[in-house]
């Protein structure tokens, strides 16, 4: 009965990851074809919806993506440099610096969060759930729109192959 229990729990958290890691990958080429990288789209939520004023702080934002400050201050300045967040120096203190989202990062962070939130409403039903090798099949073809095409977002840059669409864990 326990080992019953244990292949249980191993088989849920299985397909847990797996249907985490196809929602990682959608997100990954929604940001890519949005002509921004996943990484930057991870900032621009962070920045926008992490606290409740639509801006943050360095600090802030390594919490939210589980970095360290340094490697966050990289990710803004080429953020920055793309045109998607701007960087200003606190009002209450100088050492800080507050990033807030441009028109333009707003308007890709507005396009993706709509993908995404009809992906999260799409896969929400079956995200615990696993079983026989037809759900695998049916992933597939889920992941397909109509007409036999590839997600919205791998429609969007055909050409973009399977090379280059490497997560490193973030």
């Amino acid at each position: 009965m326990v080992q019953q229990s244990n292949n249980r729990i191993v088989r849920d958290l299985a397909w847990f990851r797996y249907n985490l890691r196809c929602f990682l990958r959608f997100s990954e080429r929604a940001a890519r074809a949005s002509g921004i990288t996943p990484q930057q789209h991870q900032l621009m939520l962070g920045v926008a919806g992490f606290t409740e004023d639509g801006r943050a702080t360095i600090s802030e934002l390594a919490e939210f993506l589980q970095e360290r400050n340094n490697s966050v201050v990289g990710l803004v300045e080429r953020a920055a440099a793309g045109g998607l967040v701007r960087r200003k120096g606190s009002d209450s203190d100088r050492r800080q610096v507050v990033v807030s989202l441009t028109a333009r990062g707003e308007r890709i962070l507005a396009e993706l969060s709509r993908m995404h939130y009809e992906e999260v409403q799409r896969v929400r039903a079956g995200f615990l759930k696993h079983g026989d090798s037809g759900r695998r099949t049916a992933a597939r073809s889920d992941r397909q729109s109509a007409g036999g095409q590839r997600d919205p977002a791998r429609r969007r840059n055909p050409s973009r192959g399977s090379k280059g669409t490497r997560s490193h864990g973030r």
